[in-house]
């Protein structure tokens, strides 16, 4: 067949499809055939660009001030949309589309949602000893076993590598004392600031960013952790350092960074409890569910921080990732980000730097 003859047929085959379901022919357009394949359901195949907008605002509570912030807001959504595309092809294995982010650009996204600074590790960071791996489960995950608070949500502040520290912190209070507590990442982000900058390269700096190792450090020297419920999260840091030693919850012995090898993550992560990892969220703006396990990622841009819970030996995978092991991940962004507030990305291969910079820490017992 010429290659007259096939475009021909594929322009009419397009628009007995626009007759089927009821669509003028100038409303496909590329915009409404990028909509389509970044959204699911039958239902959805009709709507255009701006019903997918006033859908996401009613779903996310989304109101603008005026009508040219509706109308940027509305541009920076359509590129989203584009950027969900892109992601798609490039991480099949996961689902991409629209998320509470949509309307945001790339670098509000990264001022307001992520914020792991590119620091140098504290003096006293030990190295992890080397575990054995021979009777590893094929599967693990701390939630099943009560070690892990519920998906928590840091708002419109870079405070990530607080609740990534905390995090690993109430899991290794879990492990030491048998009881589940959920501890203040306020605590983090009013008061972890005494640092020098000659040796850290820059020091937490509450909602403009951190790193987890230099809150572990704060930690040990403060003495400890106030429960949430004592010192509860603002999500600004504009607020005075309010910690009282007398209200410590959970303190921390010692940490240690884990050399970047999937089998001695997987034997920390099962020996130690959840773990702090650093990873390259360029993926996470448009995730929504899925093993997530991009051709391209960079491993050296680490930029947002968060907790290793488990890992899984492909059961959960789509089809076509079904032999491919992947890691569960714990987000700050609330529950109604991803996978009930979890991201899924492949294990084994420091997809997105996951297994870059991975701490663990051990508690005392109070």
């Amino acid at each position: 067949m010429e290659l007259p003859t096939v475009i021909a047929l594929f322009f009419a085959i397009l628009l007995s499809a626009t007759v089927a379901y009821g669509v003028s022919s100038d409303q496909i357009d590329g915009d409404d055939l990028l909509i389509r394949q970044v959204v699911s359901g039958a239902d959805d195949r009709l709507l255009t660009a701006e019903q997918h907008f006033e859908n996401f605002k009613l779903k996310f509570g989304k109101s603008y001030g005026s009508s040219e912030e509706h109308d940027y807001r509305f541009r920076v959504f359509q590129a989203n949309l584009r950027r969900a595309r892109r992601h798609q092809k490039l991480d099949p294995g996961a689902v991409h589309g629209v998320t509470r982010f949509s309307d945001l650009t790339e670098a509000e996204f990264r001022s307001n949602f992520v914020g792991v600074n590119r620091l140098r590790l504290p003096a006293d960071a030990q190295k992890a000893p080397i575990l054995p791996t021979e009777e590893l489960p094929s599967d693990f995950d701390w939630r099943d076993l009560g070690a892990v608070t519920p998906v928590k949500d840091q708002g419109s502040c870079g405070s990530c590598w607080s609740f990534s520290a905390v995090g690993a912190v109430e899991g290794a209070n879990f492990l030491s004392t048998g009881n589940l507590v959920s501890l203040s990442e306020q605590q983090l982000v009013d008061c972890d600031h005494e640092c020098d900058p000659e040796e850290y390269g820059a020091c937490d700096a509450g909602c403009n960013g951190g790193l987890m190792n230099s809150a572990f450090e704060y930690i040990l020297k403060a003495g400890g952790l106030e429960r949430e419920e004592d010192y509860p999260y603002t999500g600004t840091d504009r607020g005075p350092c309010k910690f009282q030693n007398g209200k410590v919850a959970a303190s921390v012995a010692n940490f240690s960074v884990i050399s970047k090898d999937a089998e001695q993550i997987a034997a920390n992560l099962v020996k130690n409890g959840p773990l702090a990892i650093a990873i390259n969220a360029v993926f996470m703006q448009t995730y929504i569910g899925g093993v997530s396990c991009p051709y391209i990622c960079s491993k050296r841009n680490l930029n947002h921080g968060v907790l290793l819970v488990g890992y899984g030996s492909g059961a959960f995978a789509p089809i076509r990732l079904k032999e491919k092991p992947y890691w569960i991940i714990k987000n700050s962004w609330g529950e109604r980000w991803g996978e009930n507030g979890y991201y899924f990305i492949c294990k084994g291969h420091n997809t997105c730097g996951a297994e870059s910079l991975v701490s663990s820490v051990a508690a005392t017992q109070n």
